[in-house]
Formats: C-alpha cells, structure tokens, sequence
C-alpha cells in the first residue's frame, strides 16, 4: 500500500513541475509579445534604411562608403548598448566612383543613362569625345584581326542589339499570339548570331574586351538588360587603362541603330573615378552575451556590401536593416539571452561570400559551437519558404522555433524537410559546408530578379516595410526560441541522392577558402 507521505510527495513534484513549466511558458510568452509589440509600435526600419540607403548609398568592397557603413553600423549598435566592432579579415583594390555623364553630340545631340562599372579607369577630367562602332559579321579569326584596327580611337559596343525594351509580360498582355511568337523566334535567331559572330573572332566574351583595349579603342560600351523596362545589371569593368561603361538599353539600341545605318554618333563621355591604392576589409560582428551557455551561439546574417549600380536597397540593404533591428529588439526584451547571439554584416558576399567564409575558416571554436543561423538575402518580401537545408532533424527544432510565430506571419511560408544543402548563392552556404545548420529565410520575389538585383533601380522606394517588419517578428522570436532550447540541435546530415546528371551519389558541399586579396592577385 501506498504511503500517504509517498502520495503528497508526488503531488508536489507534479505541481512543482506544472509550475515550472507555467512559469516558463508565461515567461516565454511575454518575450514573444513584447517581440512583436516593439516590432509593430517601434520600428526603427525606416531610419535605418535611410541612413543606410540614402546618406552612405552603395557599398562596394574596397570603398569609402563600405567602410562608412561598417563603422555606422558599430556606431548604432553602440547606441543600442550592443557590443559590436569591425573583424579585418583581407584586403582589396580601392575604388570611388565619381561622376558620370553621357553625352550624345553627334548626329543630335541628347543626354544618355549610362554609368562607369565597378573599378572602371576613369575618364581625363575633360572627358573623352569619340566616334561610336559596332562589331560587323565576322567570317573567321583572320577577318576579326583584319577588322580591330578600325576600334583605335572609339568606343565598341559590346553587347548585343535588342530588338524589343518591353518585358515578356508585357508583350503576353497586349501582342497576338502570332507576334509574340514572332518576336521571340527574331530574338533567338539574332541572340544565337551574335554568339556565333563572337565565337568567330577567336575570343571569349571576355576576352575580347582585352584585345579591344589593346587596340587602342577610346572606351567600352556594354549594356546588360534585365528584360524588365529601363533596367540594367551593373557590374564590374574588365579594363586596365580605359573606361568601360553600361548604357541603359533604350540608349544602347540607338546607338547601335545609328552605328549599324551609317549616321555614326559621337559620343561625350566624363566618367570619373578614384583609384585609391589598397584598403583592409571587414566583417562587422555584434554580439548579446549569452549568461548560462555564452560559448554556444545563434547567429543572424545578411551581407553588407553590394554592387553599386543603384543603393542596393534589396540587396542587401533589407537583410541589413532586418538583422538589425533584430538585435535591437532582442537586446530590449530580451537582454540576458540564455545563448550568445551574435550578428554577421559580411563583406563581398557579391564576389564569392568571401567574408562569411573568412569568419568560419578564422573562428572554428564559434563554428564548433553554433545552435543555428538565420540568413536573409533576397529582397524586401516577407519571407515564404524555409528549407531544412539537409539536416535530417531539422523538422523537430525548427518547427518548435516557429510554433510561437503569429499564425499569419507562420501560415504563409512553406517549409521544405529535411531539404537540401545550399552550396552557394548567400552566405548561410559557407556555414552549411562547415556542417552548421544554417537556414535560408527565402522571401517573397516582388520582381526581385527582374527589376532590384544587382540593378540600377535597387533604390530605397522599393522596399515594403510592413513585409521586411514581418520578417523581423519572425526571426526575433526564432532567434529567441533557438537560444532558449534546451538542447543543441542536431547537425545529423541526409543521405544525399544520386545525381541524375552524373549517377553518382551527390557529395555536402565542401568548405572553401575567400578570396581575401580583391582585385590584387587577378
């Protein structure tokens, strides 16, 4: 028979653990509404992404305004109370883009929308006046070396001719059936002649850039169109001595148009730029404390540089401003974190995740030790997909960070278990080679690819705020949920499948070193 000492004594151990676990789940509830409450009453996100975006602008590596941005950052979180300092982790050819203007004089004259690319030579102060030429039918390599002395002195144009600026949606809306085709049959075969015709010259794309210049052309005029209207991708010059330029594509195609019919222009182009030797590069890392496991870490990450076309408002200036405001909260709500939390601002992400990879080849006592990272990097959308990134428990852990998410934050994004291992793409692939779990917070595309990615319209007024606020809810409180879990979560790998492609099994991806001296060692 029971004693009656042995029945009250178990009573008081269920009571005192139904307390516990009251307590803590009333705990853990009022840190979820106050998470969201200071979300929604007192967001920060429209300072900072002016601040960001429209006072320090692009942040190309190996510029001014890139390290403007990482000591802004330091800047803020010290006024938050938020340790944070910049991590030197390599090096990179310095560059300041100065102005640019592009000139039509001849056969009218007319203003252009054009831009130098990253680390282009400049122009000489007064600019440079030149005749504009096309690259003709080529029949073979001798004809090309026949033809290249006729670039000396003028700017080539590079990229091909479009025959259309209307996006394919907008021809699918309003063209015949029979024309849309039309169009897209005259598209192709023009595409796969200007293939053709490069490949005839005995040079890669590239390359020819180089022969080109070793000709003695004046400058380089190319035109990289997004297929959506008046947008460009801008990336990175391919020159030594003399300046290469995009030009919008509604420009480019006159000017090809002008060239192919006879009635030559002549352009005037001032495109001024600084070349500013070498300069350290940083990763700027902030960090909560955490009190009982202060080796064990959450991560937040987003990449702080960009390309420059434009401000790199979504790319990434909203994971940015997300993580930050993250940290912001949580250091408010919750500023005695059971873990370490700890914020990555990367650099040149855009040229390989080279500071991502830096930090986890330089720090492998963090690496060693890390619960999870959160990653956002594809535009200002609310976020609709998480990936189990091929950890096969990831299902139990994840979805008890997300279980206290609002429900219509949580009922729009889809969860993919245990998923697949990123091998590249933004920098939560450089802590999924290390064997991290790293999950990708995938967002809604609001035109992401066509209209923002590394464009020249990635400006401030294409963020949506209340979709980047969401996003902030949704990873405080999995960064808060992560911290608090009583258990490291497990970095148990799938199986990978064969790989169709070759029937071989699919390998993890393996850890790769940065490139941590930019545009010294090319």
């Amino acid at each position: 028979m029971i004693s009656n000492k042995i029945i009250r004594n178990t009573f008081l151990a269920l009571f005192l653990m139904t307390f516990s676990a009251y307590s803590q789940n009333k705990e853990e509830n009022k840190v979820v509404e106050d998470i969201i409450k200071e979300a929604n009453e007192n967001s920060q996100l429209e300072s900072l992404a002016h601040h960001l975006l429209d006072v320090i602008g692009p942040r190309l590596v190996g510029t001014p305004q890139m390290k403007q941005a990482n000591d802004w950052v330091v800047d803020t979180y010290d006024d938050w109370g938020i340790s944070a300092e910049n991590e030197q982790w390599g090096e990179w050819k310095a560059w300041e883009r100065g102005i640019t203007h592009v000139d039509m004089v001849s056969p009218r004259v007319q203003s252009l929308e054009g831009m130098q690319l990253a680390w282009s030579p400049s122009t000489p102060q007064e600019g440079i006046t030149a005749e504009v030429i096309a690259i003709p039918r080529i029949k073979d390599s001798l004809d090309f070396v026949k033809w290249l002395p006729n670039v000396k002195g003028k700017f080539v144009l590079t990229s091909m001719k479009q025959i259309t600026g209307r996006p394919d949606e907008n021809w699918e809306e309003f063209a015949t059936e029979t024309s849309y085709e039309r169009m897209k049959q005259q598209r192709d075969s023009l595409t796969k002649e200007w293939l053709q015709n490069i490949a005839r010259t005995g040079y890669g794309r590239r390359g020819i850039i180089k022969a080109f210049e070793d000709a003695g052309a004046a400058g380089i005029l190319s035109s990289y169109w997004s297929k959506g209207f008046g947008v460009n991708r801008i990336f990175s010059s391919r020159t030594d001595n003399i300046p290469t330029l995009d030009i919008e594509m509604e420009d480019y195609t006159m000017l090809y148009r002008l060239a192919e019919s006879g009635n030559t222009p002549t352009l005037k182009v001032v495109a001024q730029s600084k070349d500013l030797g070498v300069v350290p590069t940083f990763n700027t890392i902030g960090k909560i404390e955490g009190k009982e496991l202060p080796n064990e870490y959450v991560i937040l990450s987003a990449h702080l540089d960009s390309w420059d076309g434009a401000t790199g408002a979504t790319d990434n200036g909203t994971g940015t401003i997300l993580m930050m405001e993250v940290m912001r909260i949580l250091k408010k709500v919750y500023p005695n974190p059971k873990r370490t939390i700890l914020v990555g601002h990367w650099g040149s992400e855009e040229q390989g995740l080279n500071g991502s990879r830096a930090f986890v080849e330089d720090h492998p006592e963090i690496v060693e030790h890390v619960q999870a990272v959160f990653n956002q990097d594809n535009g200002t959308g609310r976020v609709i997909e998480i990936s189990g990134a091929g950890y096969l428990n990831a299902y139990d852990y994840i979805s008890r960070w997300m279980y206290p998410v609002p429900r219509e934050i949580k009922d729009q994004i889809k969860t993919d278990f245990p998923g697949s291992p990123s091998s590249g793409g933004s920098d939560n692939a450089s802590f999924v080679a290390a064997g991290v779990p790293a999950f990708y917070l995938s967002a809604l595309d609001w035109s992401y690819r066509k209209y923002t990615w590394h464009t020249n319209r990635d400006t401030y007024d294409k963020i949506v705020f209340d979709d980047v606020r969401s996003n902030v809810i949704l990873t405080a409180i999995m960064a808060y949920m992560a911290s608090e879990d009583p258990n490291l979560a497990s970095r148990e790998k799938i199986v990978l499948p064969i790989d169709p492609r070759t029937g071989e099994q699919k390998i993890w991806p393996e850890q790769r070193s940065p490139k941590r001296r930019g545009g010294l060692d090319d």
